[in-house]
């Protein structure tokens, strides 16, 4: 590959001669300040992009009225104008983009409605500099919800679009202010922000769109001014800062306090008249405030991923699987070391279940999988038993959690600090509630012979559950049992039990 950029280099080095005579002004006004090497270097990847993707990029100086050529500047500064790994990167976003349809995500994608009334962020005229604003209510944001609402991918969908969006404003903004404009600018308000952010299933798949984001959407921010930044901020910034690239973090402008509309910050900007009314600004902005998602609005797994494409999202943060009597689903986890933490957060969709958490010093293994005999639908996954019937209590396993019935519409969040390795079962159940009823009301009851839920599990380092950035909670929960003022009095009540539970409604 090595030799193949070279000798590109080599036949290139003329035509980056003639390209600085006769395209000076369309460099001027689209690319801005360009040193030799980084001219010869965009026109060595757009010719290597010709060869390998033919038809794609188009050399001819009469298309350059949309110029492509700042989409692969964007490459080559997020690689540091390292021709081959600039073709490396945009090479696979542009498979990428090609699989998933994204460059017609602007006029195919419809956002649920959900979605649209309760995603707290939109454009918001421009900075100073020309780029436009894109302002994001993070504090207001309902992580939790709008993943049980509309799935990660709906939420990355969004994402990809307002990215799209964002070229779109940028190439205007070119044309309208006659300079090139190749970024934008995000103000991030965290008025609000709390431990109920810091819902580990959130924060990875926050992760998953920042990765996605980083590989195909090098170089779009120009500046992220963060406001209102509260204790809180550190926490997530240490999970989260790690995964962005260091070009991108040099970006990053962090207001803790409330002197952000003093000399040195907002205003410094963006101009006053378009400081947005919540925090202190002239502007009103109109974007969706955000809040907290009802529960009424949460859908199971299967209707969320139904979709007839390729996913964006590699996997999901939940499964879902049905429940009937006689078909429990347990899963099976490997504990290798003493004192780590099992935790679990789980859904109750349909009907009344009953959650345990049982250990064997043995190894076990899946016993059977068992299929629905219903009609499964899509995103549902079989049943997996790992208790078999001659198995016997206190001699095979033991039951370390005991029986929780929860009901339908319940969200359960909770933990267990396991005393020994071993290996753990989290197994739920159908509770038949008419059982439990008049011989009267049995009949009437009769619908409640299946349930459904929606689960997660994780298996967590003693140090990192400890830690608040961990924390598996309920958006209408406070900081369930996980808070750090509470940490060390936990710490010496294991002396004297067995195990600790944390289970949050």
């Amino acid at each position: 590959m090595a030799e193949q950029g070279g000798a590109v280099e080599g036949a290139t080095a003329s035509a980056a001669e003639e390209a600085s005579k006769v395209d000076e002004d369309y460099i001027k006004k689209f690319l801005g300040d360009l040193t030799p090497l980084q001219e010869s270097r965009l026109i060595q990847l757009r010719e290597w992009l010709s060869e390998t993707h033919k038809g794609k990029f188009e050399t001819d100086k009469q298309v350059r009225n949309m110029p492509k050529d700042s989409h692969l500047l964007r490459f080559l500064r997020a690689r540091d104008f390292n021709t081959e790994k600039a073709h490396e990167m945009i090479t696979a976003s542009l498979a990428w983009r090609k699989q998933h349809k994204v460059d017609q995500i602007l006029s195919t994608w419809e956002p649920p409605p959900i979605l649209l009334d309760y995603f707290p962020g939109g454009w918001h005229f421009y900075d100073k500099e020309g780029r436009p604003v894109f302002i994001m209510r993070l504090g207001q944001l309902d992580v939790k919800g709008l993943i049980k609402a509309v799935g990660e991918e709906a939420i990355l969908r969004h994402v990809l679009s307002i990215n799209e969006e964002g070229i779109r404003r940028t190439e205007q903004a070119t044309k309208q202010t006659g300079r090139p404009i190749s970024s934008w600018t995000c103000i991030v308000d965290c008025e609000g922000l709390s431990m109920r952010h810091l819902w580990r299933p959130g924060i990875k798949a926050l992760l998953r769109m920042i990765e996605v984001v980083e590989a195909n959407y090098p170089e779009v921010m120009g500046k992220l001014l963060i406001v209102r930044a509260p204790r809180v901020f550190p926490v997530i910034w240490t999970l989260v800062s790690p995964f962005i690239d260091e070009n991108t973090r040099q970006k990053f402008l962090i207001y803790g306090g409330k002197n952000y509309m003093e000399s040195g910050g907002l205003t410094d900007h963006i101009a006053q008249q378009y400081v947005p009314d919540f925090i202190c600004g002239d502007c009103y902005c109109d974007i969706p405030e955000g809040g907290i998602i009802p529960k009424a609005c949460y859908r199971s797994t299967d209707d969320l991923y139904s979709i007839g494409e390729p996913t964006l999202c590699a996997e999901t943060v939940y499964k879902s699987v049905l429940l009937q009597k006689g078909i429990p689903h347990e899963v099976l986890v490997h504990v290798k070391d003493a004192q780590q933490v099992l935790t679990w957060d789980f859904d109750v969709l349909r009907g009344d279940i009953v959650f345990s958490v049982m250990v064997s010093r043995r190894p076990l293994t899946i016993h059977k999988e068992v299929t629905n005999p219903v009609s499964t639908p899509a995103g549902i996954i079989a049943n997996t038993v790992v208790i078999d019937k001659s198995m016997q209590c206190g001699i095979d396993y033991k039951v370390v959690e005991s029986a929780l019935v929860c009901k339908a519409g319940e969200s359960i969040q909770g933990s267990h600090v396991c005393q020994v390795a071993g290996w753990y079962v989290l197994q739920w159940r159908h509770y038949n509630i008419s059982a439990a009823l008049p011989s009267s009301a049995q009949k009437a009851a009769h619908h409640y012979h299946k349930s459904k839920i929606m689960f997660y599990h994780e298996v967590l380092a003693s140090e990192d559950f400890r830690g608040s950035m961990t924390s598996l909670q309920s958006c209408h929960s406070g900081f369930s049992s996980l808070s750090i003022s509470t940490t060390s009095s936990r710490a010496s009540d294991r002396s004297h039990a067995s195990s600790h539970t944390t289970i949050s409604r």
